[in-house]
């Protein structure tokens, strides 16, 4: 099945979703790779409100013009090094949509389904297609401290994918076929 989505998903909307169908988001979704996940953690609160964006798994490269960033490739980054974090970022901010690369771990299929969240796929190399889908970067978040790929960037997409459900919220995965 195919579904078109703005963000923020529901609930109910995660629990109609099986590994293998494909999806397109709309809306505000947010890139953080470990260093991210990592000093998320370890804050009390941010300032953005991760609840109503997907993560995206991604190092953006980014071009400055002015005072607007512009998005050169937005490629995901291997999800498999986020497995660590993944299940406590999950049940402290209550992402539904993850977008990635390679799958994640038994933790995280666990927190999916606890959560009622999904674990997408995005073709690795098409960073530059990615960055097609993005209408605008809002906003940048410990660009000084983490730098270009592990700075938290907001942005709005526009039916941004194909995503693939890869992990379930019914504790299905397409790496366990």
């Amino acid at each position: 099945m195919e579904y078109h989505f703005s963000l923020p998903v529901s609930e109910e909307d995660v629990k109609k979703l099986h590994i293998g169908d494909i999806i397109y988001v709309s809306g505000r979704i947010f890139t953080a790779r470990d260093e991210a996940h990592h000093l998320m953690l370890e804050k009390n609160n941010v300032p953005f409100d991760p609840s109503d964006m997907a993560l995206f798994h991604c190092g953006p490269l980014m071009k400055k013009t002015g005072d607007k960033w512009e998005v050169i490739s937005a490629g995901p980054t291997t999800s498999s090094r986020m497995e660590i974090f993944e299940d406590k970022f999950l049940e402290k901010y209550k992402v539904k949509v993850i977008i990635g690369k390679g799958g994640m771990g038994k933790n995280t299929q666990k927190a999916l389904q606890k959560y009622i969240s999904i674990y997408t796929s995005y073709t690795g190399g098409a960073g530059a297609l990615a960055a097609d889908k993005v209408e605008e970067v809002e906003e940048v978040y410990w660009l000084d401290k983490l730098g270009m790929p592990e700075a938290v960037w907001i942005l709005r997409v526009n039916e941004f994918g194909p995503l693939v459900v890869a992990m379930d919220s019914h504790g299905k995965s397409i790496y366990k076929r």
